[in-house]
């Protein structure tokens, strides 16, 4: 048993070694891209903004099907026709994400229509953006429910197919406020963090689960309705590596006066976003 353990004290810095080269190799070298010609995907928030780029983009690579989602039907429609005429065949469900019993009868039915699930890109969220004092309680839980919650809901509604399958990726469009929150978004900079959380703990439990994987992806502020009206600054374009070690290492005093400089604190203040 002594020597067991010794054997792997020693090969665990080795393996470590092994996979940050490995890492830095990927980071030089072009990533295979994934062959989406016999994937379904399924996009939350799927009508307009990042979800609706997303479905561009997804028609574009050669995806199977898209799916979308999203609580209006105006802009999921339009987003359907423009996705069809790319020659791609698309999909749109009424569905609020935030509403456990809707998102469970919603992918029964698109598991009845549409069929199997491989990809689902958990996208829908929205911001009150005002302060604690300022917001209204149940602006508040709206946030919580769909930037949050309604990834639980969607995750288990289509990964135990996933695990059967031995095929599946579900990716979460987070956000860089989830690692640097900020004042005047606290609904959303909360809702991101607990949704980071989540991803983290899911990555960690599918790592014995072969063809089922898992992304987060961590934007900076982006030219859509929902964030109109918010200043960027230059704090908050952080890449996950810097935001991690500008916030482990720095003192809370030095944090302060970076966002102050940068102006992160008052960006919000002109903020006129869709909620």
């Amino acid at each position: 048993m002594v020597w067991k353990w010794l054997g792997a004290l020693l090969v665990f810095p080795l393996q470590l070694i092994y996979l940050v080269v490995k890492a830095a190799v990927c980071l030089v070298l072009p990533a295979k891209l994934r062959d989406l010609s016999r994937e379904s995907v399924l996009i939350t928030g799927g009508g307009r903004g990042i979800g609706r780029h997303l479905a561009r983009e997804f028609a574009e690579r050669g995806a199977r099907k898209i799916i979308l989602w999203g609580r209006t039907e105006k802009c999921l429609k339009e987003t359907t026709e423009e996705i069809r005429l790319m020659g791609t065949e698309c999909h749109y469900f009424i569905c609020d994400v935030g509403n456990r019993e809707e998102v469970y009868q919603t992918a029964k039915a698109v598991r009845e229509k549409v069929g199997d699930i491989t990809i689902l890109v958990n996208n829908a969220a929205v911001v009150h953006g005002k302060s604690l004092m300022d917001s209204d309680d149940d602006a508040l839980l709206k946030s919580q429910h769909i930037n949050t919650l309604g990834q639980f809901w969607t995750t288990k509604a289509f990964l135990p197919r996933m695990l059967e399958l031995q095929n599946g990726h579900i990716v979460c469009l987070n956000s860089v406020l989830a690692l640097s929150a900020i004042p005047g978004a606290i609904d959303y900079c909360t809702s991101k963090a607990s949704a980071f959380a989540f991803m983290e703990s899911l990555t960690l439990g599918l790592l014995d689960c072969p063809g089922v994987n898992a992304t987060t992806v961590l934007p900076f502020h982006t030219s859509t309705e929902m964030f109109q009206g918010m200043r960027k600054t230059s704090c908050l374009s952080l890449t996950l590596m810097f935001s991690f070690l500008y916030c482990s290492i720095l003192p809370q005093a030095a944090l302060e006066e970076i966002h102050k400089f940068s102006g992160s604190y008052t960006c919000m203040n002109t903020f006129k976003g869709r909620t």
